[in-house]
């Protein structure tokens, strides 16, 4: 059946509609919980997390729009995924050798139009240090700022400044790809 007929029934709180999304959502939700994580939740604490996500869709049924179900269900994941991480304990050292590996996992999931992830995959690549850690401390490794500071000895301005400049970089660089702002 078609995802937005799907979601339309969905949307009327149609139980076997909701059981089918399930069944068609839960591996990509699964590998995007996964991909966040990165390793530091379980094999249960994922499965709960999957479980919140489909709890958290059918509790919001009402506001869903039928065409926009894939994009929301993997933002749910996403949020899910990161809320369950603030409760666990935080990696404190990251091993920045792995960020040619997290990019391409994790910029993959969140970007459909496949040249431009490469082409934020490139620019990422361009990012100096420390600014490039901040970065992926933050966006894949989803360490709060204060934590960054710590890990880098830097004051909690600082590390936000360099996120600031950093992520204006990259949208200017994007932009003079031929990507809208």
């Amino acid at each position: 059946m078609d995802v937005q007929k799907l979601a339309a029934r969905l949307k009327l709180h149609d139980e076997r509609a909701f059981e089918e999304i399930i069944q068609r959502y839960t591996p990509l939700v699964s590998t995007i919980i996964y991909n966040i994580a990165g390793g530091r939740l379980q094999r249960q604490d994922v499965e709960e997390v999957v479980t919140d996500v489909f709890v958290t869709l059918w509790r919001n049924t009402d506001t869903l729009e039928p065409e926009k179900l894939h994009g929301y269900i993997c933002c749910i994941a996403k949020s899910r995924a990161k809320d369950r991480l603030r409760k666990e304990k935080p990696i404190e050292l990251v091993d920045i050798s792995t960020v040619e590996e997290a990019d391409d996992t994790v910029i993959a999931l969140d970007c459909e139009n496949k040249e431009l992830c490469q082409d934020l995959k490139q620019e990422i690549r361009k990012i100096k240090e420390p600014d490039k850690e901040i970065l992926i401390r933050y966006y894949y490794y989803y360490q709060s700022v204060s934590k960054i500071a710590a890990a880098l000895q830097m004051n909690v301005e600082t590390v936000k400044s360099k996120l600031q400049r950093t992520r204006q970089k990259l949208r200017t660089a994007l932009i003079n790809r031929g990507y809208e702002a």
